[in-house]
């Protein structure tokens, strides 16, 4: 059954073909199909040519833009006024000391030599001198200590013979005098004696 359903279908298909391969020989219907078939034109279009593949080039770095810088407007601060240096003020100078009151000069007294009451002798005029008519004023200056003793008979002035001179000296080294006194306190004190060796007639 199915072998018969084949041979059928074949055998329509073949008389399809039959009847078309007769259309075809007559020819007023083949012109009518060839007007009515359209023309089918393929075009081939000519190969384009490949392009040319360029390495990519690295597109050029921009350049930086230098800005100008801006400006500052610089506010100038007002000049501080100077802090003045604090300076300690110098100690105040310290109180004058006190000057102590000298003590009241208490006046010395000279010593005495020609109280009458010291029976002091005048001295004696060499023999030698006499007959040489030696003479002259001898001045001797005299250390007299708080006892009234002479410690220390210089010449301050010379007669010109050392004869009288000698025998001055010699003479006021035994005296005794009247210290000097400075208050009530005897003290000792230089004195100068004047002595004269004068020849009469």
């Amino acid at each position: 059954m199915h072998a018969a359903s084949r041979l059928g279908a074949l055998a329509t298909l073949g008389l399809h073909a039959a009847v078309l391969a007769a259309l075809v020989a007559y020819q007023p219907t083949r012109s009518a199909l060839l007007r009515a078939a359209p023309i089918m034109v393929d075009w081939i279009a000519a190969p384009r040519p490949e392009p040319k593949v360029e390495p990519p080039t690295e597109p050029p770095r921009p350049r930086p833009v230098k800005k100008a810088p801006a400006e500052r407007h610089v506010l100038a601060a007002a000049p501080e006024a100077p802090v003045p240096a604090v300076v300690p003020a110098p100690p105040p100078p310290p109180p004058p000391a006190p000057i102590a009151a000298a003590p009241a000069e208490i006046p010395v007294t000279a010593p005495v030599f020609n109280a009458s009451y010291l029976d002091n002798p005048a001295p004696a005029y060499p023999p030698m001198s006499r007959r040489l008519r030696e003479q002259g004023k001898v001045v001797l200056r005299v250390l007299v200590n708080a006892a009234g003793g002479a410690d220390d008979v210089q010449v301050r002035a010379s007669s010109g013979f050392p004869r009288l001179d000698d025998t001055a000296r010699e003479t006021v080294r035994r005296w005794r005098f009247v210290p000097a006194k400075r208050g009530p306190q005897a003290v000792p004190a230089w004195v100068l004696i004047p002595i004269s060796f004068k020849l009469e007639g």
